[in-house]
C-alpha cells in the first residue's frame, strides 16, 4: 500500500479565510481520497499581548476604513454560508494572542484529535465569540474533544518552545500568509482556494 498523502496546512485560528480553507480543503478531500492533514501554527499577530485585546478598537486600527471592514465582513459572511460557516463577527468581543490555541491544538495532535480541536476553536471563535486566548475556554475546548489537564499543562507552558519553533520555520520556508497548504512536500497553495484547485495540486503531489 502506497503511504498516504501529507498535507501540512499552516493557519491562524483567528484568520477567517483559514476556516474557509479547511472547508474548502475538506470538500477536496471528499472528492480525492484521504489524507493525513497535519496543522501547522502561525500568528497572524504574535505582537498582541497574553490577555487579549477590544476587538473593535483593534481592527479600526487594521483597517482604518470601517466600510471597508464592513464590506470585508460581508464577503466572507457570504462565502461562509457557501462553505456551511455561520460567521458571526459581531459577536466577537477580543482579538486574543492564539499562542496557547496553537499550544492546544498540538496537544491535540499527539491524540489524533488535531482536526476536531482546530474545528471546535474555528468554531468558538468565528461562531460563538468566545475568546479563544482565554485559559479556561481552551480548556473547556480540550474537554469537550476527550482531552485531560488542558489548564495545568497550559500553565506550566508546556509545548511553547516547540510551537514557537514551527512559527519561525513557517517563516523561514517563504510563508507570509495564511492558509497556505503543503502538499506532499512538493507543492504549495497559498489562500483559501477552491476545493478544485486544492484537489488538482493533491493529485498533482500524488502523481
Amino acid at each position: 500500500m502506497p503511504e498516504p498523502l501529507v498535507i501540512d496546512v499552516v493557519s491562524d485560528v483567528v484568520c477567517p479565510w483559514c476556516y474557509l480553507g479547511k472547508r474548502r480543503l475538506e470538500a477536496a478531500l471528499a472528492q480525492s481520497g484521504g489524507a493525513e492533514v497535519r496543522w501547522r501554527p502561525y500568528q497572524l499577530d504574535p505582537t498582541i499581548p497574553a490577555a487579549g485585546v477590544e476587538r473593535k478598537a483593534y481592527m479600526r486600527a487594521k483597517f482604518r476604513d470601517e466600510a471597508r471592514l464592513a464590506e470585508a465582513h460581508a464577503r466572507l459572511t457570504a462565502l461562509g454560508l457557501e462553505a456551511g460557516i455561520a460567521f458571526d463577527f459581531e459577536a466577537i468581543s477580543r482579538s486574543p494572542n492564539t499562542l496557547d490555541a496553537h499550544r492546544l491544538i498540538r496537544f491535540a495532535s499527539a491524540a489524533g484529535k488535531a482536526d476536531e480541536v482546530v474545528e471546535r476553536l474555528f468554531a468558538a471563535y468565528f461562531e460563538r465569540g468566545l475568546d479563544i486566548g482565554d485559559r479556561a475556554v481552551l480548556a473547556e475546548i480540550g474537554r469537550d474533544a476527550g482531552l485531560d489537564e488542558v489548564e495545568a499543562r497550559l500553565a506550566r507552558e508546556e509545548g511553547v518552545a516547540q510551537v514557537q519553533a514551527d512559527m519561525d520555520a513557517a517563516r523561514r520556508g517563504g510563508v507570509e500568509g495564511v492558509p497556505f497548504f503543503l502538499f506532499g512536500s512538493k507543492y504549495a497553495v497559498s489562500g483559501a482556494q477552491s476545493a478544485e484547485i486544492l484537489a488538482a495540486a493533491m493529485a498533482e503531489a500524488r502523481a
